[in-house]
């Protein structure tokens, strides 16, 4: 599964080495039966039989024909493996991220099909659950995701409640391990009810952990050694700063502004979890995170009519 002969290992490889829909399909095989077991997903019988010259299972049992998209977040789309694997590769990669437009033009579809096919991909890019906690030092922030008063029209800044510059926008917690791994989610508030039991239940106790001044962060020192910076009067002073965070939220932003440029709420933890992704497995290469995502498509799955309700 590791060999070079059965992984390409650049974008112009992929896309060679995928051209062949027989290739194609037996890279899902591979990847849905590790174990050479192919199963049937309707009666659960391994009496299988393989229709190579459409690429298709048939189950000898209850007679049903399948395919190795089954299952995955390429069940019932229409289009090609080809496709579908040239475009994990490139939102795997795209640091910056690659837009439905950019998408669409590059494999020949729709937008609104390329619009759907990342957000399927996105969601094969989501980690499940962290299995352990961050440790070492760890830096916290939060930042806030939306539009720019002055670029909304005078109807929409008259309907946003009074207040602050933050107002309206969706507020997003980082959590980063120095040389490690990123933890985002977006929170409700940056009340200390809501942004202290995150860290606790991210990181090691025992940890150092450095925050900026936010008043919701007194009280971390009972389990952690806890270090503020006031952004007020200092940016960094010795070991304590939260410039590694900041250099997520500069490439979230640079993605979000840049790249997709209008992001609905209800759609932005599928973006931060594809950015999530790409920063946590950035001293990989092309190739193994392409891997990564795609062992990730099976059990999978999301519809037109859940993303647009």
């Amino acid at each position: 599964m590791e060999s070079k002969n059965t992984h390409p290992e650049s974008l112009m490889e992929a896309v060679t080495f995928f051209s062949d829909k027989h290739v194609c399909h037996d890279y899902m095989t591979r990847i849905k039966w590790p174990d050479g077991c192919v199963t049937c997903p309707q009666c659960k019988s391994k009496n299988i039989g393989e229709i190579k010259t459409r690429c298709m299972f048939k189950c000898r049992d209850c007679k049903k024909q399948f395919s190795t998209k089954v299952g995955t977040i390429f069940e019932d789309s229409p289009l090609s493996l080809q496709k579908w694997f040239v475009a994990v590769w490139c939102i795997a990669n795209a640091k910056n991220g690659i837009s439905s437009c950019e998408l669409a033009r590059a494999i020949k579809v729709t937008q609104k099909t390329a619009w759907f096919m990342l957000h399927r991909i996105r969601l094969a890019m989501k980690t499940q659950s962290f299995t352990k906690r961050i440790k070492g030092e760890i830096e916290g922030d939060e930042t806030f995701i939306g539009g720019k008063m002055r670029n909304m029209h005078k109807s929409k800044r008259a309907a946003l409640p009074k207040g602050r510059g933050t107002v309206g926008k969706a507020i997003v917690q980082g959590l980063i391990e120095r040389g490690g791994e990123v933890r985002v989610r977006v929170v409700k508030d940056q009340r200390r009810s809501t942004l202290q039991p995150i860290i606790r239940e991210h990181v090691e106790p025992g940890s150092a952990v450095y925050t900026d001044a936010l008043k919701s962060y007194e009280g971390l020192s009972d389990d952690y050694v806890h270090a503020v910076v006031d952004h007020a009067v200092e940016y960094v002073n010795g070991r304590v700063h939260t410039n590694c965070m900041e250099n997520f939220w500069s490439l979230l932003k640079r993605a979000l502004m840049g790249t997709y440029v209008a992001v609905r709420p209800e759609h932005l933890d599928a973006y931060l979890d594809e950015q999530m992704m790409r920063f946590n497995a950035r001293n990989g290469d092309d190739a193994g995170r392409f891997r990564q995502v795609m062992g990730n498509v099976s059990g999978r799955r999301v519809t037109y009519r859940e993303l647009t309700a």
